[in-house]
């Protein structure tokens, strides 16, 4: 298991549809994975602290989990068949471990409210996994981002060779054909 982190949320400005995208703490490899407007909602909320005046359903989940002696331990995307990936959420209830399966856009939500460890298969990664250098990032307006990471450095001067991976990875982003039926899918 790879630990990972929410790096960010972004959204692509010709079809509003939306990626989480999972940075790996030790490296530069991201995980994009296609996730629906409202689970990006419910993310980005969250990591930005905002509190609904009702509860979402991820925090009637949380609160569900925790009201039955249950406390989320960590999620993981343990598995990505057909460019879809799949999540647990490992909770821990009286000395017992339950893994519970999910999407991988509900499980982020959840470990963004709870702030427990995100992880991802190394098989997961290696399959998935793009990797960028630190000069190779953009701007959020050519990138659609809605909530960047707080730990991000002053963006470096961009130019045609350093977009070039960048440009890469987002070519072969089938915009055109998103997932249907909020399966979290793979570019």
């Amino acid at each position: 298991m790879i630990r990972v982190v929410v790096d960010s949320i972004r959204v692509s400005l010709l079809t509003q549809h939306r990626v989480v995208v999972l940075r790996e703490t030790d490296s530069k490899r991201y995980l994009p994975i296609w996730i629906g407007p409202f689970e990006a909602d419910a993310i980005a909320m969250a990591i930005q602290g905002h509190e609904p005046q009702r509860p979402m359903t991820h925090d009637l989940l949380k609160a569900l989990i925790g009201e039955m002696g249950g406390q989320i331990v960590h999620i993981l995307v343990n598995d990505i068949q057909d460019n879809t990936f799949f999540a647990r959420i490992v909770i821990e209830q009286q000395g017992r471990i339950v893994e519970v399966d999910a999407r991988p856009s509900d499980a982020v939500a959840l470990a963004v409210r709870t702030d427990v460890p995100i992880f991802v298969e190394a098989a997961v990664l290696d399959q998935a996994g793009v990797l960028f250098d630190e000069d190779e990032a953009t701007s959020p307006d050519e990138a659609g981002q809605l909530e960047p990471s707080g730990d991000q450095e002053p963006e470096a001067e961009l130019n045609d060779e350093s977009m070039s991976i960048f440009r890469n990875f987002i070519n072969t982003l089938n915009l055109d054909d998103p997932p249907k039926g909020g399966s979290e899918k793979s570019s």
